[in-house]
């Protein structure tokens, strides 16, 4: 455990009970900053608790996204409940109301979980500020966690990969479970259900169809093994083929930490071990799963500026600035963008994809970002529309997998310089050309037009 966490801030113990700031690992079972925090409490003979604070308006997040994370809360609650470890729901974001709990409580320990977005580094700070008790930081969504996987910024997954796959073998171990508390017989804490939330405050964009698949540990393990079951086989044959649906879904489990990652590869792995005919697939979604989601926790932890023109590497932002003139053929509003309102039939789908189901095909994601800065006056402009509707409309938006994307397409990140062309530089080209020998181009138009809100 001791690599899997760091010291925030020493200070002097109070004299209630530990809390586990969950943020962004929102589950009960293989969570290592809540079995961290238990190990703590138990030695210490203190009860446990558990606070989530809900912020109101996060990184321009829509109603659906709030309503997938709030279902799987609800099952987050009833775990704790069974283990005997309350649950507190705040309703500020954390630096406004954690402060508050902990000097009422007198909160001995603080324990969170690891982010390398930002905000999440910003809260951190304002709360160091603002209490004196001991405060740990554990890394329970990485594999490997981010400061151990390396110490730098990489400049490519061919950079990162033998540094990560060197030391996956120490961190991809079994996950001990949590046992009942038995020190909180006298904690009583009440706290609306995560729930109720869902009525009390006015969420953008309401009016959004939700996503089609449920939440929580139990869909995310169900989704596991339906993956397993029925698309692993042909995963690396046709993952980059938006026609057919081999994808593993996983991803709104992933982000919203419903699932932890280390769970999935141990599955995974374990599978593979025991067929070897799919061993191909299984190392091809293993690397998806470790280097390159890992490879983005990188990016955005080293980077400060990783939503910026300012966080690509200096060859991209040198051939940007020369195109930055070069004339658009055309160019499109963010209204225009939003409501695929463009020139460009596959570009549409894909945008209409993410309005109707919050979900786009990984390898549509590139094109439909590369896109953007095609049709944008600046790449800076084209940066901030992507963000934008990427946060806003896609369920596992606001996250680092979705922004080093965007700045891969965009700005050049963890790729290569390519032939030069007008407005991209030597930025990587996509077009409709190289989508029509991947996949049937017209069937998923037709498939997105036809019956936009159709189940994913």
């Amino acid at each position: 455990m001791k690599e899997r966490g760091r010291i925030l801030q020493n200070g002097i113990p109070g004299e209630g009970p530990v809390a586990y700031w969950m943020n962004r690992d929102q589950r009960v079972e293989d969570n290592w900053a809540l079995l961290e925090a238990q190990k703590y409490a138990l030695l210490n003979k203190k009860p446990l608790l558990v606070v989530f604070c809900l912020t109101p308006h996060f990184l321009s997040a829509s109603y659906r996204a709030y309503h997938f994370m709030l279902h799987g809360l609800h099952e987050v609650r009833q775990g704790l409940l069974g283990l005997n470890i309350p649950f507190i729901l705040l309703e500020q974001e954390a630096p406004l109301s954690l402060p508050n709990l902990i000097k009422k409580i007198d909160v001995s320990a603080l324990f969170t979980d690891f982010s390398p977005l930002r905000i999440k580094k910003e809260w951190v700070e304002q709360i160091k500020k603002d209490i004196a008790i001991p405060f740990y930081e554990i890394d329970a969504h990485n594999i490997v966690p981010c400061w151990e996987a390396s110490t730098k910024k990489e400049y490519s997954a061919r950079t990162f990969r033998p540094r990560i796959l060197k030391k996956v073998p120490d961190f991809l171990t079994p996950i001990p479970s949590l046992i009942r508390h038995p020190y909180n017989e006298t904690l009583a804490l009440k706290t609306a259900a995560p729930l109720e939330m869902l009525t009390k405050y006015h969420y953008p964009q309401k009016t959004l169809p939700l996503y089609g698949g449920k939440a929580g540990y139990t869909a995310g393990m169900e989704c596991l093994q339906k993956f397993i079951k029925k698309k692993l086989r042909v995963y690396k044959e046709l993952r980059n083929d938006p026609t057919n649906n081999v994808l593993s879904q996983l991803s709104p489990f992933l982000h919203f930490g419903q699932i932890a990652p280390q769970r999935v590869a141990i599955v995974i792995k374990k599978h593979g071990e025991n067929h070897e005919s799919i061993r191909d697939s299984v190392d091809s979604f293993l690397e998806e799963l470790i280097v390159r989601r890992e490879l983005a926790d990188n990016f955005c932890f080293y980077t400060p500026s990783y939503d910026c023109f300012e966080g690509f590497p200096q060859w991209a932002q040198k051939t940007l600035d020369e195109h930055r003139w070069d004339p658009r053929k055309f160019t499109y509003t963010l209204e225009e963008l939003e409501h695929g309102k463009t020139h460009d039939q596959l570009w549409n789908a894909c945008q209409l994809d993410i309005l109707f189901h919050g979900k786009l095909h990984s390898w549509l994601r590139m094109y439909w970002a590369k896109k953007i800065l095609e049709w944008s006056k600046s790449p800076e402009e084209a940066m901030k529309a992507a963000i934008y509707l990427n946060d806003c409309y896609e369920i596992d938006g606001r996250d680092p997998n979705g922004y080093a994307g965007i700045a891969w397409s965009i700005g050049g990140v963890h790729d290569r310089a390519w032939p030069e062309r007008q407005i991209f530089g030597k930025i990587r080209y996509m077009n409709d050309s190289g989508a029509k020998r991947k996949f049937h181009v017209k069937q998923y138009i037709e498939s997105i037009t036809s019956n936009p809100i159709g189940q994913l």
